[in-house]
């Protein structure tokens, strides 16, 4: 066995995950640490080749060849968005006074104002995360891998310290109260691993070209050095939930959002068509929603994630979900799982994306992050179809969020119009069902701000047409949260 222990001094981890900081736009900051920036750190102790002074530098390699460890983390630690800031750039040299004279900043005459944007910092509670390699014997490089764990100062930013541990055995005090991170092919947390034999080679390459040109080469111009592997996180573990999201998918192109009731039609025909085709008849009653008895059933909620919320989203649809009630039975999500994974085209009237599983990258609003945040306030992407007619009212919504598997809500606020930017602002004809059996007999919709009294866990569906994706909320994280939803019966 090797293990190697990262304790963080301060209790903080910054780290830029996919480059999303530079454009101000990253809610989420990398967790667990990778494994990709672990061995980057071993590597800047001493060096690689000519390069190391105190070891030899097989033992990099030997770190490199390990492949995906079991990594013990805290399941949920705080995600902080930092603000931007303007600092002092250096300026050398001025040619010109006139034109080409920058301006000043603040007090510093000749200097620039820069823009930094430090994108999010993580806080941890429990301060240790310890990388597991089971099958590992690392008896040969043992002393080689402390020497370099001791001259470790940071993982990630350097306002983030850190001290590594090296051993062979694992303490069991350090992992209890943490999450095991798995590799697993279905999970949604996707962590990067070396890939052996090619990434301390591209580190070089990268090192090297740095050397000449400077700051202008990123690591965007290496995507070898992220390899993302997909783990099974806390919300792939969580029993306690009455559902979960099967399968996560990206469309491309994306498809206007209006078009959202004819994608989740089409989502919904293209996964029953899929699982008949490898499974068989008949299909599980909680796919197309027939065979029930009484109030209060589940089946399952075929999602179109739109992108929305920030101040240039314009709605379109990127993404994809397919969401099972939990107590369908395990057979039946596993089929589901792999039906909908398999999609590879989604078709219908004047429709036609391409559909692929998820694998880490692609627009954000694709990504499971974005829909299974925590949050106290929630607001709809998607109007939510009311569930009766009449006045909406909180014991209303407080019967929706029952009927959804939800807690009870504190307040809310409702409007004919969306309330965040991006979110979909429908016309009755693209809301309403289009079944002659249906049709004319449309129930009102709205887009609604609700708010807990704890965080709740993602996705959030609400309102009476959960099963076709109306209703889907994001997470809403505002500075002051004490008036940011009205009560009761609030009505704008």
């Amino acid at each position: 066995m090797l293990t190697i222990t990262v304790e963080f001094l301060h209790g903080t981890y910054r780290a830029d995950p996919d480059g999303s900081t530079v454009t101000g736009r990253a809610e989420v900051g990398e967790w667990p640490p990778s494994v990709t920036r672990l061995l980057a750190a071993f590597v800047a102790a001493d060096g690689m080749g000519d390069d190391c002074r105190i070891t030899s530098g097989a033992e990099l390699e030997f770190l490199e060849a390990l492949g995906p460890p079991v990594i013990h983390a805290e399941a949920s630690p705080h995600h902080q968005r930092l603000e931007q800031r303007y600092v002092v750039q250096a300026f050398t040299s001025v040619k010109k006074i006139g034109a080409d004279y920058p301006s000043n900043h603040q007090e510093y005459p000749a200097r620039k104002g820069a823009l930094v944007r430090p994108g999010v910092r993580i806080a941890v509670e429990h301060q240790k995360v310890t990388y597991v390699w089971r099958d590992a014997d690392a008896t040969v490089w043992l002393d080689s891998l402390r020497l370099r764990a001791a001259r470790i100062g940071y993982l990630g930013c350097a306002d983030s310290p850190i001290r590594v541990r090296v051993d062979t055995s694992l303490d069991d005090n350090d992992t209890e109260a943490l999450h095991a991170f798995q590799p697993s092919p279905d999970g949604t947390c996707m962590v990067s691993v070396p890939r052996p034999g090619q990434h301390l080679k591209t580190l070089q390459t990268a090192y090297e070209s740095w050397l000449t040109e400077g700051p202008s080469v990123s690591r965007r111009q290496f995507p070898v050095l992220r390899n993302l592997t997909a783990y099974a996180g806390p919300d792939d573990a969580n029993e306690d939930e009455t559902g979960s999201v099967v399968a996560w998918l990206q469309l491309e192109p994306g498809v206007p959002g209006r078009r959202i009731a004819d994608v989740t039609a089409a989502l919904k025909a293209a996964t029953m068509s899929r699982y008949q085709r490898l499974y068989g008849d008949p299909l599980p009653r909680e796919l197309h929603g027939h065979g029930f008895e009484g109030n209060g059933y589940e089946i399952a909620r075929y999602l179109a994630l739109p992108n929305v919320g920030y101040a240039h989203s314009d709605g379109r649809i990127l993404g994809a979900a397919v969401w099972l009630p939990r107590d369908c039975g395990s057979d039946v999500i596993e089929r589901v799982r792999a039906a909908a994974k398999s999609l590879d085209w989604l078709r219908g009237t004047k429709l036609e994306a391409k559909i692929s599983p998820w694998r880490g990258d692609g627009p954000l609003a694709s990504r499971p992050s974005r829909w299974r945040q925590k949050s106290e306030i929630w607001v709809t992407a998607v109007p939510a179809v009311h569930e009766r007619f009449g006045s909406l009212d909180l014991p209303e919504l407080q019967r929706w969020c029952s009927n959804a598997g939800l807690p009870q809500p504190l307040a809310f606020r409702k409007a004919r119009v969306p309330l965040v930017p991006g979110a979909l602002d429908l016309h009755p004809s693209e809301v309403e069902r289009n079944d002659s059996k249906n049709r004319g007999t449309a129930k009102p919709y709205s887009h609604i701000v609700v708010r807990f009294a704890e965080p709740v866990r993602g996705p959030v569906i609400i309102g009476g047409a959960r099963s076709r994706g109306f209703g889907l909320c994001i997470p809403h994280h505002p500075k002051k949260t004490a008036d940011s939803v009205g009560g009761g019966r609030h009505a704008s």
